[in-house]
């Protein structure tokens, strides 16, 4: 494999289109927003420099990089030539599936199609196609620079040569595959996402405060960043979405998510992406701040 399309030029997909161009692939980021595109490629060049800062790179590593990343905002145009097309849109079954058609009728027949979804089934991806048995999901984690899990996911119909042929290439960009089975959230956000839910409910009983269910978190079990920060950093909405999608496909009350979370989302409070969360990151400061919300 040599010809990389990701589609989807935010945070996850900028993240996945650094790391292969990083290691010898060239790259079409794809975005139907020129903005997005340019937006994208500044941030890839911002972390390119702090990997130079810290002299974990070469400055001629940096500027190749930059060069094996090429923009687009045609699908069709862009998966032409691709051994491997990574869709890393907005968490909508609709929206996969109408990009999973596109790509499947412009890319060519050897042409492997993966999916970035944090929760969406793969089977249900891989039925907008003609080839369910070259549909794979690569659920990488966020930055996705620095964190080297990736969540290999077979669809119901993946071949095991695809399986194989992505186990390798996962290696090859210098992170650690782990096979998982197609089922709602798969093992990282069927464990992590219940997590979060159930600290936001220890909230909204008046447990205890933000920080102190951080602290709780980070200091008795170790965790780098407590859940109520951690979900600000995936998104409010993302998190939502994720036990929508584990409340539907396991039909068990204990995924309904906790009505404080559906109001904040409802209200358009998202989390850092919204400059407000559960923590306040309007401040452009580093320090972590308590929303004015849940502040004593």
């Amino acid at each position: 494999m040599k010809e990389v399309a990701v589609i989807g030029a935010g945070t996850m997909g900028n993240g996945i289109a650094h790391v292969f161009a990083q290691h010898g692939f060239q790259v079409q980021l794809v975005d139907l927003q020129e903005e997005a595109i340019e937006r994208a490629l500044g941030i890839i060049a911002h972390n390119l420099d702090r990997l130079v800062a810290k002299q974990r790179i070469s400055t001629a590593d940096k500027v190749s990089t930059l060069v094996n990343i090429q923009g687009s905002t045609s699908v069709a145009q862009s998966v032409a030539s691709a051994d491997l097309v990574i869709e890393a849109a907005s968490e909508s079954l609709e929206v996969k599936q109408k990009i999973f058609g596109v790509v499947d009728d412009h890319a060519p027949e050897h042409c492997i199609l993966a999916s970035n979804t944090s929760s969406i089934s793969i089977t249900q991806l891989a039925s907008a196609t003609h080839r369910p048995k070259q549909v794979i999901g690569m659920q990488f984690m966020n930055p996705v620079p620095i964190m080297r899990l990736v969540e290999v996911i077979k669809g119901y119909r993946t071949s095991e040569q695809v399986t194989r042929q992505i186990l390798s290439l996962t290696k090859e960009i210098g992170k650690i595959p782990v096979v998982v089975e197609d089922y709602p959230g798969f093992v990282a956000n069927r464990i992590l996402i219940p997590m979060i839910n159930e600290a936001i409910y220890t909230l909204q009983e008046g447990v205890s405060g933000v920080e102190e269910i951080d602290q709780v978190m980070k200091l008795g079990m170790a965790h780098p960043m407590g859940p109520l920060q951690l979900a600000d950093f995936i998104g409010l909405d993302v998190c939502l979405s994720i036990l929508h999608v584990l409340q539907e496909g396991f039909g068990q009350a204990k995924y309904a998510p906790c009505p404080l979370l559906v109001n904040m989302v409802h209200a358009g409070v998202l989390g850092r992406k919204s400059g407000m969360g559960f923590y306040d990151y309007s401040l452009g400061t580093k320090e972590l701040v308590v929303s004015p919300q849940f502040s004593n």
